[in-house]
């Protein structure tokens, strides 16, 4: 039987990771109501759903159990969700708009969007203890996940990044802005293609598999900042459902104000092949063979996505 093409299989992913979301996060008529409304406007019905879209492609690996490798793609996406929240502050990055729809303190206020971002937090560690996913594989999910969104992932990383806007990127070269994107938005993608495997049998723990998973990750998370940061230059905000233009006007060093728009291409390509080296590495391994053909197909996705 011929393969589902990449297109509909991510759709049905997407499609079903909604109804898994919509299900998971407490409903509007749920005390406090207020709360649950802003949580839901954050995680449903927006985003490119990458995480999930990895995280279900690396369970495939492991032969993980469906409620197992849903309940860590809403642990991740809860964390992506709630970052998005903070990120779109007056505090932080001061956005509107987020999927092309008011960012949550623009729609219910700067309180309320804190306290949905905080919610949705602790909303992913819940899921993940909830009993879908075997005992005993529940503490090396929780770690992963705690690792990459705390201060050595995700919020170092966009500590750095808070920091540096409005240098103009002076003494910004490319390792140190690497080193920042592989915390703030790498740290989570990585995680995701880890906790997809991680939901499956004990193999992950062979330290082949788990070198080549990270390192496909890392390879994941540097082509989709480096294509975001394309984007924000040649994309307009009703396509990026976002504002588009804000890397510049906030002053912040970015692939494209060091490379250039055909460098920083060169670059997610250069990724992109990274992360297909990694797959082939694990391809090698017979148990694996013909496993990772999603995995290998969202690395070319993410590299020619144009939102």
């Amino acid at each position: 039987m011929a393969e589902v093409s990449f297109g509909l299989w991510m759709k049905e992913r997407q499609a079903h990771f909604e109804r898994v979301a919509e299900e998971g996060i407490p409903g509007e008529k749920e005390f406090p109501e207020g709360l649950h409304e802003a949580m839901r406007w954050s995680i449903l019905g927006g985003g490119k759903r990458v995480r999930p879209l990895l995280c279900y492609a690396a369970s495939a690996l492991t032969d993980a159990e469906p409620a197992s490798a849903d309940a860590a793609a809403l642990a991740l996406e809860c964390i992506h969700s709630y970052s998005l929240v903070h990120d779109d502050l007056p505090c932080m990055d001061n956005d509107m708009m987020r999927h092309g729809k008011a960012s949550t303190h623009a729609k219910f206020g700067f309180a309320e969007a804190v306290l949905a971002g905080d919610a949705l937090q602790a909303e992913a560690f819940e899921v993940l203890a909830s009993g879908a996913v075997p005992a005993e594989r529940v503490p090396g999910l929780v770690k992963l996940l705690a690792f990459a969104a705390g201060s050595r992932g995700m919020c170092g990383g966009q500590a750095v990044d808070l920091a540096l806007t409005g240098t103009g990127g002076a003494g910004v070269g490319l390792p140190e802005l690497r080193r920042l994107h592989s915390m703030k938005t790498g740290a989570l993608i990585r995680a995701a293609v880890l906790m997809g495997a991680a939901c499956g049998r004990a193999e992950l723990d062979t330290p082949a598999l788990r070198e080549d998973l990270s390192a496909y990750g890392a390879a994941i998370g540097l082509a989709f900042q480096v294509i975001d940061d394309i984007l924000d230059v040649t994309g307009d905000t009703a396509t990026l459902g976002k504002t588009a233009g804000k890397d510049a006007e906030e002053e912040k060093a970015t692939y494209v104000s060091l490379l250039g728009l055909e460098g920083a291409r060169a670059l997610a390509r250069e990724a992109r092949d990274e992360a297909e080296a990694a797959l082939s590495r694990i391809e090698g391994l017979p148990q694996y063979a013909g496993k990772t053909l999603r995995l290998r197909e969202i690395a070319d996705f993410v590299v020619s996505r144009d939102r």
